[in-house]
């Protein structure tokens, strides 16, 4: 079987970033699944258990990250009968990159009685293979449909992607928590594609999980966005082969000035 790539290698307790955790935001920058995929591994090896579901992870992102050593300092804020809370702190040299915090629920019987359910559906690309090794995820628009370069989709209708993402350390395959929480973070793509590429960068991103994905393949699709004055929001459902099952959400600044045209772009796929 051919080892996923991955964003980081680790070397004697520092990850050290390859060239697949690169971003094309700026020279030596970092992307954002990343960051925030080393914070939600780090955060779920030290404080995840078999009792307690990861409900929410919210990564701010306080600065660029770059392509150097980089450790992960975490501590437990809250461990009650119910609730547990952890933070990390993404740390390059000695300043703090990225700020996470996770909230994890012990898992219970649902209460009675029915509820509202948004109606919302995600149907994958036809030729979807499971076994595909390309590291291209699939982009699609309600346009176009789906292809597999992201360039195609520069329009003003509603994005989507399906993609497993990377490892974020060599050799060590993602939990489904990490996996959920990576694709989480295309939230930001997803809403803020748009006829001319992308010219919002995430400040942050939440992820709310209602369970785990039971699949490698996973898909987001946006649900909404709203901008102005230079400032956006977007939100954005995770969906696997059972259906939806949790909620992304970012809040992005303009930064026209370091626009990416993805048409102009020769790449296939999309890891920035």
């Amino acid at each position: 079987m051919i080892e996923r790539p991955a964003h980081f290698n680790q070397v004697d307790g520092a990850f050290l970033p390859n060239r697949y955790a690169h971003s094309h935001w700026g020279d030596d920058h970092l992307n954002g699944p990343a960051v925030v995929g080393l914070a939600a591994r780090t955060l779920e090896n030290q404080f995840g258990a078999d009792d307690l579901h990861p409900a929410r992870l919210t990564v701010d992102l306080l600065r660029p990250a770059r392509g150097v050593a980089t450790r992960v300092d975490t501590r437990l804020v809250r461990d009650g009968r119910r609730i547990r809370s952890a933070e990390a702190d993404v740390v390059q040299g000695e300043v703090t990159v990225a700020r996470a915090t996770l909230v994890l629920y012990r898992r219970s019987t649902p209460p009675p009685g029915e509820l509202w359910t948004s109606d919302t559906d995600f149907t994958p690309p036809v030729d979807f293979n499971a076994a595909d090794e390309s590291t291209a995820p699939y982009t699609g628009s309600d346009e176009l449909g789906w292809t597999r370069k992201v360039g195609d989709h520069q329009n003003a209708s509603r994005t989507r992607f399906f993609d497993r993402g990377l490892n974020v350390v060599a050799g060590v395959d993602n939990s489904p928590f990490v996996r959920a929480t990576m694709i989480a973070e295309q939230t930001s793509l997803t809403t803020h594609l748009g006829s001319r590429g992308i010219g919002y960068i995430n400040g942050d991103v939440t992820v709310a999980l209602s369970r785990l994905p039971r699949d490698s393949w996973i898909g987001i699709q946006a649900d909404s966005h709203f901008a102005a004055e230079g400032i956006s929001v977007g939100s954005a459902t995770l969906f696997d082969s059972a259906g939806p099952f949790g909620t992304g959400l970012v809040t992005a600044l303009a930064n026209p000035a370091a626009q990416i045209n993805f048409a102009a772009e020769t790449f296939q796929g999309l890891r920035i």
